[in-house]
């Protein structure tokens, strides 16, 4: 029956909503919400509720379509409509409240499932539903949370906070919003989460925490809270269940609170030392946490204070660097290259946590504006402390790429930055980890990537130029090109990081070109790219696609730099446009036309000779369609550079 029920609603969906007052409607909309008042839980006990809450689903849809679609007029049946979905999602509140854990453990892995997807759907109910009752749910859920700390109800306390995370995303940070929380956070919630003397389900303790996880923009702006919202995040580091996630909430209350927090670096400090006396902690947690307090520590306004304490951040990765040594000396491999990876991990941690916010104040006054933003000044013992670590950990595991990644991920944070600091390296140091790589170094494509990230920070006006740099990596480039016997199928990921560093080149850094270490050996390079496209491997096709797609631009270039390029284009222009032909053709499958596209649209539009080279490709004698006569290929052509001309 009650299937047959749903399908009626189903049709009957708009009446239902429409019509509240008539007394059939009324009926059934009554028996449809008492659907999800049966018994047992969803999906393990209960195989009603989810097709209800479906049901209810599209209701809310609908409502709310009809609300946007009035453009403010009034609708007659909305308050009725509206009482029907806040009593909906109480219900589903009853609904989704974690059954006892031997109840659970009895479970299979489809019931399990069922049940967490009708959280879930619960979860979308939700956050579709506040645009339609507003501040209320919020006030209605600060309640319920209220009485469950009462009376010690933690399930329905866990189901609340559930219910309040799935809404975090969809409020503002109105007054209103935030007196609903503030009687939440004003509680005893974090008190009794704490609790020795309570018995708290794990489910329920990580609720609180990602609870703060979700509403960190509400800490910011209420800081009396932070006491004792930090302390049951600390407390909770000690639980396994909890650690990671209480970790990651310490890692974004601390990056966006850090400005209130600078005052208690020092217990910060203080704190992470006491967690590495643990006999059992989580790498995760060490780099969350570790990378918290450095967010504190960058927004230290004295700068003797800020060395002091990030210099004390780096003395713990180097006492784990320190035990990752004495583990390979005593033959412990594997536990040596774990404590090297998370060492690495937590400076990694460190950098992102450490870099400016967006809106970093910029003193137009300081005596070294005109000094590179890798000038490290008094921060050039740390940097040197952090380069020894990432040296130290490399040179032992040149083979491994996490490691490899840890380090390109280091090199990289200080890449964003606008002025100096710990983590803005020398270009050198970034140029000597790449050069240093063959074909069988772990993780090569991380290293290209790295270069080329490097070269296009370095492109705008307001970096410097890496030149040198430049030149190493285009050398580099060449030599990896010619161990791959100009053959992009050999190794087809690290040909498309080999073919997008070269992009990189372009337009700020075409001059290396000139350089007769690379002059020479430019066509290899070049063959490599049209080798790609006619190649069958996506990855270095789309990658050569793109290069030449930037390659047939014109670009305001000094006459030395256009003469090469000139010559460059006159040789391979040709043979671009042919292997363009040949793919667009019928060479290339369907899905590839696009990425093909970019290049012809670019060369049609930048070089004069294109309408020679495509002419020329298309009646060479090779088209690989026998389908396609001349009259087509003319048509084809005529279209392609009208729309240049039109355009």
């Amino acid at each position: 029956m009650a299937k047959l029920l749903l399908a009626y609603a189903d049709a009957a969906l708009q009446d239902l909503a429409q019509s509240p007052d008539d007394p059939s409607s009324r009926q059934i909309t009554q028996r449809l919400l008492e659907l999800l008042e049966c018994k047992g839980y969803p999906g393990a006990e209960d195989d009603i509720a989810t097709p209800a809450l479906e049901f209810w689903q599209s209701y809310t849809e609908f409502v709310i379509d009809s609300l946007f679609a009035t453009s403010g007029q009034t609708i007659q049946w909305m308050d009725s409509a509206r009482q029907n979905v806040a009593q909906v999602i109480e219900l589903c509140w009853a609904k989704i409240r974690m059954p006892p854990k031997d109840a659970m453990s009895q479970w299979d892995s489809d019931a399990r499932g069922d049940f967490r997807a009708f959280r879930a759907d619960v979860e979308d109910l939700l956050q579709s539903s506040f645009t339609l009752l507003g501040i209320e749910i919020l006030h209605r859920l600060a309640d319920l949370a209220l009485e469950s700390l009462k009376g010690q109800a933690w399930e329905h306390l866990e189901a609340t906070l559930f219910c309040l995370n799935a809404l975090s995303e969809s409020i503002s940070d109105e007054d209103s919003v935030d007196q609903a929380l503030i009687r939440l956070f004003d509680s005893p919630l974090f008190q009794d989460m704490m609790s020795s003397e309570l018995y708290i389900p794990p489910k329920t303790q990580q609720a609180a925490v990602n609870t703060i996880t979700n509403y960190t923009a509400f800490f910011e702006r209420h800081i009396l809270f932070l006491p004792a919202m930090l302390t049951f995040l600390f407390e909770s580091l000690k639980n396994p269940s909890l650690g990671i996630i209480a970790a990651k909430a310490i890692y974004r209350t601390c990056d966006s609170c850090r400005k209130h927090l600078v005052s208690e670096v020092g217990a910060f400090l203080q704190q992470y030392e006491l967690l590495l006396a643990w006999d059992v902690i989580e790498p995760g947690t060490k780099e969350r946490v570790i990378g918290a307090i450095a967010a504190i520590v960058q927004a230290i306004p004295s700068t003797d204070e800020k060395l002091a304490s990030f210099s004390q951040l780096i003395k713990f990765v180097e006492n784990d660097v320190r035990d990752c040594v004495n583990a390979m000396r005593n033959g412990s491999l594997e536990s040596s290259q774990l404590t090297g990876l998370h060492a690495l991990r937590c400076l990694v941690s460190i950098g992102k946590a450490f870099q400016a916010p967006d809106d970093p104040v910029i003193d137009l006054e300081a005596d070294d504006q005109n000094q590179p933003i890798w000038n490290a000044g008094v921060w050039e013992p740390i940097q040197t402390r952090i380069i020894s670590c990432v040296q130290t950990v490399s040179d032992l595991f040149r083979g491994d790429g996490d490691i490899i990644e840890a380090c390109c991920q280091i090199l990289r944070s200080g890449f964003k930055e606008s002025a100096s600091g710990p983590l803005v390296f020398p270009p050198e140091i970034t140029k000597a980890f790449v050069t240093n790589s063959s074909l069988d170094t772990a993780r090569l494509d991380c290293l290209l990537d790295t270069a080329g990230a490097m070269l296009s920070r370095h492109t705008g006006k307001s970096f410097p130029a890496v030149g040198d740099v430049a030149t190493a990596f285009l050398i580099h480039l060449l030599n990896l090109i010619d161990l791959l016997k100009c053959d992009p199928t050999r190794e087809p990921e690290i040909a498309s990081s080999c073919i997008e560093l070269a992009e990189r080149f372009i337009p700020r850094y075409l001059d290396v070109f000139l350089v007769p270490e690379c002059r020479n050996r430019l066509s290899s390079l070049f063959n490599f790219t049209v080798r790609s496209i006619v190649g069958t491997e996506i990855m270095p096709k789309r990658s050569a696609a793109y290069f030449w797609a930037s390659f047939f631009q014109r670009y305001e270039l000094s006459a030395d730099v256009q003469d090469i390029v000139n010559q460059l284009l006159q040789e391979f222009g040709p043979r671009m446009s042919h292997a363009l032909i040949q793919g667009i053709g019928g060479r290339a499958a369907r899905s590839e036309l696009d990425t093909l596209a970019e290049p012809l649209k670019k060369m049609t539009f930048a070089q004069p000779s294109a309408k020679i080279w495509l002419s020329n490709a298309l009646y060479n004698g090779d088209f690989p369609s026998d389908k396609v006569g001349d009259t087509e290929k003319r048509m084809w052509l005529h279209k392609i550079m009208k729309y240049v001309f039109d355009f």
